[in-house]
């Protein structure tokens, strides 16, 4: 993507304390979901959480963050990663592009290798619905290892 895009982040609510450390780093190294930023400048310009489940803020927050120009919406790697996984992030995604108009990511920093290891164990990303979910933000061990 060239020039300036604004973005929007969702976390998950489990992670509501979340300072975003880990996000921020991501968009400015343009790791993990934002390497798709890698030209042209990207300001964030909204951030929230998706209201505890099933995702009550999620209907709400986007307008908000369309108001304030946002053209993309990360779903935040949380909802990924979290124990279970958010049920309900594909949906998420077809809302708010449905009724908001704008492209939505799944994903913002890259997966970090200690949640990486145990759903490998679990099983949990074995389907080709999840293989291509988490495809943005899987990156490479030494790239997951970084953001333990």
């Amino acid at each position: 993507m060239k020039g300036k895009t604004k973005i929007g982040i969702i976390i998950c609510d489990r992670y509501r304390m979340c300072a975003g450390g880990k996000c921020l780093r991501a968009l400015r190294n343009r790791d993990g979901a934002f390497s798709i930023y890698s030209e042209g400048e990207v300001e964030l310009v909204g951030y929230a959480t998706c209201g505890g489940c099933p995702g009550g803020n999620v209907e709400y927050a986007p307008g908000e963050m369309v108001k304030n120009g946002v053209e993309v919406v990360h779903l935040a790697t949380g909802l990924v990663v979290g124990y279970p996984p958010c049920p309900h992030i594909t949906f998420f995604r077809d809302f708010i592009r449905t009724r908001y108009g704008i492209e939505v990511v799944v994903g913002t920093h890259p997966i970090p290798q200690k949640y990486y290891d145990i759903h490998m164990k679990l099983e949990t990303w074995d389907s080709a619905e999840w293989k291509e979910i988490i495809k943005p933000t899987l990156g490479n061990e030494k790239n997951r290892l970084s953001y333990d």
